[in-house]
């Protein structure tokens, strides 16, 4: 664990400190948490692995996260969301101690993999998901279409045929034009 407080998110570009390994044993593991709670899941595991002492056992604990830049109704918005809602990634040397101390704090489900002995992801699959926590933004378009407005269709077989808004299906990203 590391008490440089900047260094403890490994949202910036630490990426690379991230991965020097204290303890030669230590491996990356997917814990699976409570959905939300993820950055409560790691704070209570944090201050559990410092409880029992087991600074030397525990690494890096990631939330992996992504910028989005939001664009709707013409207002441009940037937000950190979670890349993997509902998991984390530890680091961590595997045993029957700190697979119970995982397992026992609260928030946490579990590791991703065997019930007994998951199994660790790759070192280059940590990275991968580190390089998404250093800032890569993707822009997402959202656009408000009101029954009854009029629209003008500009692509496929209909393309310049002039229209009116029937019916908005919001969760298929779907519009009944006539």
């Amino acid at each position: 664990m590391n008490d440089d407080p900047k260094s403890a998110d490994h949202n910036g570009g630490e990426a690379e400190e991230a991965l020097e390994k204290k303890n030669p044993n230590m491996k990356w593991y997917v814990v699976h948490t409570h959905s939300g709670m993820e950055n409560k899941a790691k704070k209570s595991l944090e201050e559990r692995i410092v409880q029992y002492g087991f600074q030397d056992k525990f690494g890096d604990i990631l939330v992996p996260t992504e910028t989005v830049e939001l664009v709707k109704n013409n207002v441009r918005k940037v937000q950190s969301r979670k890349c993997l809602p509902g998991y984390m990634i530890v680091e961590m040397e595997l045993n029957n101690e700190t697979s119970q101390l995982v397992r026992a704090t609260g928030k946490i489900s579990g590791f991703v993999g065997g019930s007994k002995l998951p199994l660790p992801i790759s070192r280059g699959e940590a990275e991968r998901m580190m390089q998404l926590s250093k800032g890569v933004k993707t822009t997402v378009v959202s656009l408000e279409f009101i029954e009854g407005e009029s629209i003008r269709v500009t692509d496929g077989p209909f393309a310049n045929f002039q229209g009116t808004i029937e019916e908005v299906k919001a969760d298929k990203k779907k519009l009944r034009v006539l």
